[in-house]
């Protein structure tokens, strides 16, 4: 079960305006050791949550990267989500409503500073790594930048200094797939359902990548009828009505507006200049079939980051590798963190 914890202060927003207050829900494993140098901070996925054992497969486990027994492993669920931390479907205190369609728009490093409340709450200055993959990864960055001397250690895995092009245009299509549905206006936890719906459908297309779609959702001669149904249709479906079932229409908006907003280059000089700041020993790892921040994407991670190590994960599943493939990450990150 989550923690809470309350910050009864205005925060202001990079983008201008303020929220009145916070509530960050995070979850921990393992015990803060008596010096306090014995934590790791792990930001989540878009649509993750604080349990990150829950998301994140084989990785909150004796002997792996995020192993209880030798670390404080903390997790923070991001505002603007829905899974405990302020967002949408949290009540305004000047309203006494929820803020529903008003709740303001986010940045990546509005996200971070919120988190930075908790870490003092904790008493924790000093990490011995962050970690995170893709919008995780994103957060990752932007903490290394604000507070240079956080993180020992930092592990970036399936994303990018910026939020190009491509990646926006597919945030984009979704909104335009939650717009489109007449309920969006309503202020109701429901509204926009099923065009959260057809969002998630459109995202799963850049998270796998064609070559996972023809590997798991191919026919066999037995599932080639009815004519007009196949099995792949079925999946994109019900990939659908599942995050429909447990996520929010207004909360997948504003974080996917947060997701465009993501380059650390903005008010640095640029990526390389603000690649060239970090001083964390840096991990990068990318995967080869991942369409959504492909390999090419980590170069200038690679070449700018004064400390980097770089690997290449081989993987049929895409942007959606970050999980399947925890073997191979497990080998990868458990040597990184322990040199």
């Amino acid at each position: 079960m989550p923690k809470y914890f309350y910050y009864n202060r205005p925060f202001g927003l990079d983008g201008g305006g303020e929220l009145p207050s916070l509530t960050i829900a995070y979850d921990t494993w393992g015990t803060l050791n008596a010096a306090k140098d014995n934590a790791v901070w792990v930001c989540h996925a878009l649509t993750a949550n604080s349990d990150v054992a829950d998301w994140w497969p084989h990785t909150v486990e004796r002997g792996r990267f995020l192993d209880p027994e030798k670390y404080f492993v903390v997790c923070a669920n991001t505002i603007a989500s829905c899974y405990g931390s302020t967002g949408p479907l949290s009540v305004n205190p000047s309203t006494g409503e929820p803020w529903y369609d008003t709740f303001p728009c986010v940045t990546i490093r509005d996200i971070v500073r919120a988190h930075q409340l908790l870490a003092a709450h904790l008493g924790i200055n000093h990490v011995r790594f962050v970690i995170g993959s893709s919008f995780g990864g994103f957060q990752c960055m932007e903490w290394t930048l604000i507070d240079p001397d956080f993180a020992e250690k930092a592990v970036f895995i399936a994303t990018s200094a910026d939020c190009r092009p491509w990646t926006a245009a597919f945030n984009e299509s979704q909104r335009m797939a939650i717009e489109a549905d007449a309920t969006f206006d309503r202020r109701d936890s429901d509204a926009g359902a099923a065009g959260l719906a057809v969002a998630r459908s459109i995202a799963l297309l850049s998270y796998r990548g064609g070559i996972a779609y023809n590997l798991t959702q191919a026919e066999t001669p037995e599932e080639a009828e009815p004519l007009f149904k196949r099995r792949v249709h079925s999946y994109q479906r019900y990939q659908g009505e599942k995050l429909r079932r447990r996520f929010n229409a207004y909360s997948y908006y504003r974080l996917s507006q947060a997701v465009d907003t993501h380059n650390i280059g903005r008010g640095r000089g640029g990526i390389e200049a603000a690649l060239r700041l970090i001083r964390a020993k840096t991990l990068v790892v990318a995967i080869t079939s991942d369409i959504i921040f492909p390999p090419a994407d980590h170069k200038p991670l690679v070449e700018y980051i004064p400390s980097v190590e770089y690997h290449l994960i081989d993987s049929n599943f895409g942007h959606d590798g970050f999980l399947v493939e925890y073997e191979k990450l497990d080998a990868i990150i458990s040597n990184f963190v322990n040199q």
